[in-house]
């Protein structure tokens, strides 16, 4: 008996669509295009193992070849490579207790639901900042998609030159894309570093409907903030980290989670569980998804368990570049 009142509360085949939905809805980093959600991908996280194998195909290369009557044309090969993705494995569960519900007069196991999305969007914000963490600390990336500008020195940069970000300093990290640094179109920073570009008067707020929220801009860019972003210290000032995205530049798939909880009540992404004696109810969520940096293999080197933790993502060693640098569509910039 009780274990239908738990079910009657919740339905688990539509939890989970639910939770992913409504991260999505929420979450500026999707609404932003910064993630892109690939579906396609999701039948091969069905397909078991820790990794998931992203294809692609090199540009076209070489000089063209003349033509004559006496030679035929010599055919070229196209070259496929593999960009990797690791699957993470994530969880957690909640319990409420009946007196909890008796005396609030509120029902508390709806409102775990209704902010689950709330704590996945945290969580997958999180495992980005994490991973940006990592791939930034890649040889490749860091030679070659990086503007450092702080100084090193301590007190006042040089004169003459700039040492915070403003117009000019991301002018200079787009061109790090080259010709490709139109596809840019978001920018992430820490809100002390969005506050002092608002007091210059470099950012604007949009708002694009009746009863929408404003979006802040800079430079054409939807601005991004979150206070987790990296924040060294550096000869002993603090140096930021703001980062620069085109549309996609990561890759988001969800792997299916409806086959039955073998012993329990509900499915493998959605659990539902009852302590009778104790008078608790627990739901317990799970998510098996690859929240992937576009170009940049996940290569595995340094993982103790089946999928990584967010100290792991953040290991420099776990991740080789593998797009051309124009393609991978994040840039680094480092200031004071």
């Amino acid at each position: 008996m009780a274990k239908t009142q738990v079910a009657d509360i919740i339905v688990p085949e539509l939890f989970e669509g639910y939770v992913v939905e409504r991260t999505a809805e929420k979450s500026r980093l999707f609404q932003s295009g910064l993630i892109s959600i690939e579906s396609t991908l999701s039948s091969k996280i069905a397909e078991g193992g820790q990794t998931v194998n992203i294809p692609f195909f090199q540009d076209l290369a070489g000089d063209d070849q003349v033509l004559t009557d006496g030679a035929s044309l010599t055919p070229k090969k196209i070259t496929a490579t593999a960009d990797i993705g690791i699957v993470h494995l994530r969880g957690d569960a909640f319990s409420v207790n009946d007196l909890s519900r008796k005396l609030s007069g509120a029902d508390p196991l709806n409102t775990i639901v209704d902010l689950f999305a709330d704590y996945w969007m945290r969580k997958h914000q999180d495992l980005l900042l994490g991973t940006l963490t990592g791939v930034f600390g890649e040889t490749t990336m860091a030679a070659n998609s990086t503007l450092d500008v702080y100084h090193t020195t301590g007190g006042a940069g040089s004169a003459g030159v700039d040492n915070v970000i403003n117009g000019d300093v991301i002018l200079d990290a787009k061109q790090l894309l080259g010709d490709n640094k139109g596809s840019l179109t978001a920018i992430a920073m820490h809100s002390k570093v969005e506050t002092e570009l608002a007091q210059a008067d470099l950012i604007d707020f949009i708002k694009p409907s009746e009863g929408a929220a404003e979006i802040r801009v800079f430079q054409g860019m939807e601005v991004i903030v979150d206070d987790k972003i990296t924040v060294e210290t550096i000869d002993g000032d603090p140096v930021y980290s703001t980062y620069l995205f085109g549309r996609g530049a990561f890759a988001y798939a969800a792997g299916e989670g409806s086959e039955a909880a073998e012993g329990g009540e509900g499915t493998w992404a959605v659990e539902l569980d009852r302590n009778a004696l104790a008078g608790d109810s627990n739901i317990i969520n799970r998510k098996r998804f690859i929240l992937h940096p576009r170009g940049v293999k996940w290569n595995g080197a340094s993982m103790a368990g089946l999928a990584p933790t967010n100290l792991e993502v953040a290991d420099a060693t776990n991740w080789s570049q593998v797009y051309e640098t124009k393609n991978v569509r994040i840039v680094r910039v480092r200031h004071n």
